[in-house]
């Protein structure tokens, strides 16, 4: 019998994603298993491609099967649990076998094709991830007599092996060794680097003080973990309530019962203080994954998780994959954050992924938040999460005082600009009392739109149906969709020759604004443009801890999960254009991030103080907000939501359409409505809504039409079926090459 492996390939479109069975060649049996990852010969020009094995089997005959090129080394090869979540990628989101396994393995693990003398053969995508270490092989001849440092390098080799780093630093060169290892001194052999990310930050061995109401949710959460089956809970706790603290000891618990943990933050701002956190109680038991990591970093991380260095996680979405054993508990802090969804193939949740795994380990799933999303605490509420409750500050602090201004009182009372004539007065007082502020405002740049003032046509990208924003520093217009610049900045309509007005507003024109206000404070800048170089994060969130600023200005990676102690006043800035935007999510997304930045302030016993600037100060959902009063929001949107039929009473997946043609892709989208229906005709009582086909909010980017289908279902395996035969209907037809189909079941609706 022939020993054949049936293989799922790269770069393969979803309706030829199956299983393609190879021969295994006599010089690779016994090492290709379930989960390797295999170069192969495919199509008619036998071109090498990557591919994961997903079957193992045998025939009597080759027929006409082709033999594998080449396998990766044993190491490589996927755990059994992590096929589990290949497979469940696949079912969920509509990927491709592939396209899960390059989520789940991060892109320094993973394989690409090198041509050689012997053919197409695989190599590691990094290759410079190892080093060489020495160890002590033979006692050191006295003749010929050896040099100074030839004693040194084996005196400092006596108490064991040590890296070529190590020995360069106490003065030993490469040459002395290599010297050593020729006379048969010395050995010498490549290992894997051990990155220690955040060295510098100093191990604390003090205990974790919790509160009395801490302590009753930390007993109750520990009970439920240590029951070792799969569960989920949701910690409710208004913002400075102290979850972290609860997050340590319950972490601390795992590892006392030999279990492992993970968690998530929503944001790579919020990573630097949960892992300063995670490392000052628990030192090096602590790895990182998330993407400011460059490749090497992740991929030494990734090493040290999976050979058991490390049993504590730390990242952002992607580390939900973490190649951890023996998980016992999985917490995601900010949990209503749309962040832990992703917005390219596979299109997951992270939430759902921690639930597969948490059934795989037996492990608790812990969701956390100050504002946690309609769904969960509806799941909780229903009994299908453990409800539990922080509803006071951490040692009673109390929370901060709230005032709403309006700003068109100030437009009439002659003060056009974006800082508020109250917001300004509680500036200067907090500068003069040598306090720090911080001002949200969700929009990045200097000023949004360039618009004609005799025309009124607005500058728009000509590959994307988006206005232009003004980048005062690099002084250009960019899109913020496909990243094309026009540079100088046009003063003169390209249309009636008119002049062109800048209006609106960005974090880089308030910046200048404040500058202009208060020419003595030291003003930080935190959004996409400013944290662009590695670090940036940790670094300015470190200097505005220590001090060196006395306001913070930033986008929504300034609202959430940060802790400064002398921040004593909040301002929300431009809070109306969420307001007003599309999508059923977005009055919940409003109530959560102007609820969680207010409670940036007030967190030390200073009393705090916030003042949100709004042209509707009388929205109920602001106000809510400003009260801290989740409960009545939840009630009042919970309502809304099953009388307008969203989630949580039932699913939403965004069939979205791309093509180059406006009206063929509108007619693909069409006949996917068509198809949908005829076939969910055929399974008797599936609930079904299909709305549209209709624009996306921007139609247009990169030259490409964009559609859409809002389809309001039951997300279960039945529904997921149907969508697998409509989209080979839509292949059948040909119409991919009408318009690119994408389903997503996490989309707001854009």
């Amino acid at each position: 019998m022939l020993q054949t492996v049936q293989v799922a390939v790269n770069n393969a479109t979803f309706h030829f994603d199956k299983f393609y069975t190879y021969l295994v060649p006599v010089h690779l049996q016994g090492k290709v298993l379930l989960g390797s990852m295999v170069l192969v010969p495919f199509g008619r020009s036998n071109k090498a491609r990557m591919g994961v094995v997903l079957a193992v089997g045998e025939q009597a005959e080759a027929g006409r099967c082709k033999e594998l090129f080449d396998v990766a080394p044993e190491e490589a090869c996927l755990t059994n649990e992590l096929l589990h979540l290949v497979y469940f990628l696949k079912e969920r989101t509509f990927c491709t076998y592939y396209e899960a396994v390059k989520a789940i393995i991060p892109y320094g693990a993973q394989y690409k094709a090198l041509q050689t003398p012997d053919g197409p053969r695989l190599q590691k995508q990094l290759v410079r991830h190892t080093q060489p270490e020495y160890r002590l092989a033979a006692a050191l001849p006295q003749k010929p007599k050896p040099t100074a440092k030839q004693q040194a390098a084996v005196e400092a080799l006596q108490q064991g092996p040590l890296t070529q780093s190590v020995l360069e630093q106490l003065g030993i060169s490469k040459a002395v060794l290599d010297n050593l290892c020729t006379k048969g001194v010395l050995e010498k052999r490549n290992v894997d680097k051990v990155l220690d990310l955040f060295a510098h930050i100093p191990h604390k061995e003090e205990p974790i003080v919790l509160s009395d109401a801490q302590q009753t949710v930390y007993n109750g959460l520990c009970s439920q973990m240590e029951q070792n089956k799969p569960s989920a809970a949701l910690l409710y706790g208004v913002t400075a309530s102290g979850k972290t603290l609860v997050f340590l000891k319950l972490i601390e618990r795992a590892l006392q019962i030999g279990k492992t943990a993970l968690i998530l933050v929503p944001e790579i701002s919020l990573t630097p203080q949960m892992i300063r956190r995670l490392k000052q109680t628990f030192g090096t038991r602590v790895a990182v994954q998330h993407s400011a990591l460059n490749h090497t970093e992740r991929l030494l991380q990734w090493q040290m998780i999976q050979q058991g260095g490390a049993d504590i996680v730390v990242g952002t979405r992607s580390a939900i994959f973490a190649p951890l054993k023996n998980i016992g508990v999985i917490i995601l802090d900010e949990e209503q954050e749309h962040t832990y969804r992703s917005e390219s193939a596979p299109r997951f949740d992270a939430r759902e992924v921690a639930k597969r795994r948490a059934v795989d380990h037996k492990a608790m799933v812990l969701f956390a938040s100050a504002t946690p999303s309609v769904e969960s605490y509806q799941a909780a509420q229903e009994g299908r999460y453990t409800l539990y409750k922080l509803t006071q500050r951490y040692a009673k602090q109390p929370l901060p005082s709230v005032e709403i201004v309006d700003m068109r009182t100030e437009l009439a009372a002659g003060n056009p600009g974006n800082i508020s004539a109250p917001l300004a007065q509680r500036i200067r007082e907090n500068l003069a009392q040598k306090k720090q502020t911080i001002l949200l405002l969700n929009r990045r740049g200097y000023k949004t739109v360039g618009m004609c003032s005799d025309c009124g046509k607005a500058l728009k990208c000509d590959s994307c149906s988006v206005p232009m924003v003004y980048h005062k520093s690099q002084n250009k217009l960019l899109c913020h969709y496909c990243g094309k610049s026009i540079s100088p900045v046009p003063t003169i309509c390209p249309d009636c020759g008119g002049r062109i007005r800048y209006t609106g507003f960005g974090t880089q024109r308030v910046e200048e604004e404040l500058t202009q206000l208060f020419p003595n404070a030291r003003v930080l800048r935190m959004d996409q443009d400013s944290t662009g170089q590695k670090n940036a994060h940790e670094t300015m969130l470190s200097e505005f801890a220590q001090g060196k600023y006395d306001i913070m200005l930033g986008t929504q990676m300034v609202a959430k999960g940060l802790d400064f102690e002398k921040v004593t006043l909040v301002g929300v800035l431009g809070i109306d254009s969420l307001l007003l935007s599309q999508g059923f999510r977005a009055v919940e997304n409003v109530f959560s991030l102007v609820t969680q930045v207010i409670g940036r302030g007030g967190r030390s016993g200073e009393p705090g103080h916030a003042i949100i600037q709004t042209i509707d100060p009388e929205n109920s959902t602001l106000h809510l907000a400003a009260s801290q009063n989740y409960e009545d929001f939840f009630n009042q949107e919970i309502i809304f939501r099953k009388i307008c039929l969203y989630p949580p009473f039932c699913s939403v997946c965004i069939a979205a359409f791309s093509g180059e043609n406006e009206t063929k892709t509108l007619n693909a989208a069409t006949r996917f409505a068509q198809l949908l229906a005829m076939q969910a005709q055929k399974v008797q009582g599936m609930p079904l809504r299909i709305l549209g086909p209709a624009p996306m909010n921007v139609v247009m980017v990169k030259n490409r039409y964009r559609y859409k289908l809002t389809i309001k279902c039951r997300n279960d395996k039945t529904f997921r079926q149907v969508l697998g035969q409509v989209l080979a209907l839509y292949s059948e037809e040909g119409l991919p090459a009408k318009a690119a189909v994408t389903l997503d079941f996490n989309s707001d609706g854009d």
